[in-house]
């Protein structure tokens, strides 16, 4: 892995998905000797980063009173 023009480095995606890396999760950096240390910020929220993630993503055309009717019918 190399450091980039601009000094950035890229996480491989396998190495996000075990970490649960999102657009926007926010990190913490340290040196301990010579060691970087990233990791994520313990006050990061994972519900805003899913949401943000996902917001404009929906197909369905349906109104929320339709979305909620829906999830209120029994099986």
């Amino acid at each position: 892995m190399k450091i980039d023009t601009e000094g950035k480095i890229t996480i491989p995606p396998e190495i996000q998905n075990l970490l649960e890396f999102r657009r926007g999760t926010e990190v913490e950096l340290e040196v301990i000797g010579n060691t970087l240390q990233i990791r994520k910020l313990q006050n990061s929220n994972l519900g805003k980063e899913i949401i943000t993630a996902i917001r404009g993503k929906a197909t369905n055309r349906l109104t929320t009173n339709e979305i909620m009717q829906l999830t209120r019918e029994e099986l």
